[in-house]
């Protein structure tokens, strides 16, 4: 069948790599994709948020499976653009408008997780109306505290803050001066839990689901993660302390409460769920969910999923996941992300790459990211340019192994952390 994925990070890279690996593809689409994308499949000049056109599009090319990359086309309505518009036979893998709230709003996911059991931090939500009570609140709350704007801020809306007086100010900035634009309109303000963080990644059919490797990632700029955030700078999997005991408590705790949740509540819901948890003592809290798969962790999810991702995609669309089995290689995976200088500030574009080609290991995977095709030049088209997977028997093994292959890469500016997976060496 002819496949449309929407999308153009190192996320959808990876997705067109495994996608393009089965025998049920046939042609493969990606709008817009990057210069890593095209040599999986055909880059096609498509806004994602233009419903009509990706429709006629598929209509034209006999599409026979959309796949949704990032949130935004998803928050937006793709999904429910398509089912009263369809193409028929056409599945669209994603949740509807209203399932996607779990990631476009902070406060329904909040509650949501309230209704139905799924451990998470203690929290309270607050917008123009009860401002005022929002200030006392963080008067009388203990630090640090979390404040998290409750729509889509690229990333950049959860602040975490040691002293009351700052965090008194940046609840105004939030609120009274849109510091995050709409996406602050509303403010949930949470506990501060204090462990450490893993992604889980789940692929629902509505009814069933099944589970993908699990990965860590590492969001901070600096080497011992210091410094500011950034969309990942790097990602391992498997996840060392992630163990078997540990998994059945997210599983039973998590997993199934969220998807017994959907179905309970008729959410229209055929796509992946992301569970942004953390490890408290030996239990999973819930910190956020996202509607589709995260990046940097799909740049090491799909190189250890060994199960063919189009027949999963297919299964999901017709409500068939039940009783399919997933296998993961037993090989570790991590990538390191190069970036431009500057990122996750203002940074330049157009600084061409060079030694893409230099990658001769069967071991290492380039993904690109931010990156175009200008003058007959790769050159950088964004803050995370590309990254580098490597398989490994150990994380150390693997993490070595990319940076060797990033050595060989270069471009004016480049950038990353030496040290992703420090912590399990």
């Amino acid at each position: 069948m002819n496949i449309l994925l929407l999308g153009s990070g190192g996320r959808e890279h990876a997705l067109a790599w495994k996608i393009a690996q089965s025998p049920l593809c046939s042609q493969l689409f990606i709008a817009p994709g990057n210069a890593g994308t095209a040599g999986c499949g055909t880059n096609i000049a498509l806004s994602i948020t233009d419903f009509p056109a990706i429709r006629q599009f598929c209509m034209e090319q006999k599409v026979g499976l959309v796949l949704v990359g990032p949130e935004e086309p998803l928050v937006k309505g793709v999904v429910d653009y398509f089912k009263a518009n369809p193409v028929e036979g056409m599945p669209v893998i994603g949740p509807s408008q209203y399932g996607a709230q779990l990631e476009g709003s902070k406060a329904f996911a909040k509650a949501f997780m309230q209704r139905h059991g799924i451990p998470t931090a203690a929290y309270r939500e607050f917008d123009e109306q009860n401002f005022e009570d929002g200030l006392d609140y963080i008067r009388q709350h203990s630090l640090p505290i979390v404040l998290k704007a409750d729509g889509l801020a690229a990333g950049k809306g959860v602040l975490i803050l040691n002293d009351t007086e700052e965090a008194l100010d940046e609840f105004e900035q939030m609120i009274k001066a849109s510091k995050f634009g709409d996406a602050s309109k509303k403010v949930v303000i949470e506990q501060f839990l204090s462990g450490i963080e893993l992604s889980v990644f789940a692929l629902t059919d509505g009814k069933s689901y099944v589970l993908l490797p699990e990965a860590k990632d590492y969001k901070r700029i600096g080497e011992g993660d210091a410094g500011l955030n950034t969309g990942g700078m790097g990602a391992v999997s498997p996840v060392p302390f992630a163990d078997d005991a540990f998994m059945k408590k997210v599983i039973d705790q998590v997993v199934v409460p969220t998807i017994n949740g959907l179905k309970e509540e008729a959410i229209d819901y055929k796509g992946f769920v992301f569970f942004g948890l953390i490890k408290v003592g030996n239990n999973p809290y819930v910190i956020e969910y996202n509607c589709r798969m995260g990046d940097p962790e799909t740049e090491v999810v799909m190189p250890r999923l060994q199960s063919d991702l189009v027949e999963l995609l297919v299964a999901t669309g017709k409500q068939e996941l039940a009783g399919m089995e997933v296998k993961h290689d037993p090989r570790v995976a991590c990538t390191v992300m190069a970036v431009s200088g500057g990122y996750p500030g203002d940074y330049a574009k157009g600084k061409v790459i060079s030694g893409l080609d230099a990658i001769g290991s069967p071991d290492s995977i380039l993904f690109h990211a931010g990156t175009a095709i200008k003058d007959g030049n790769t050159v950088t088209a964004g803050g995370r340019v590309l990254c580098v997977t490597s398989y490994g028997n150990s994380v150390t093994d693997a993490v070595s192994k990319s940076k060797a292959a990033l050595e060989k890469i270069s471009f004016d500016g480049m950038y990353y952390r030496r040290d992703i997976g420090y912590e399990f060496e």
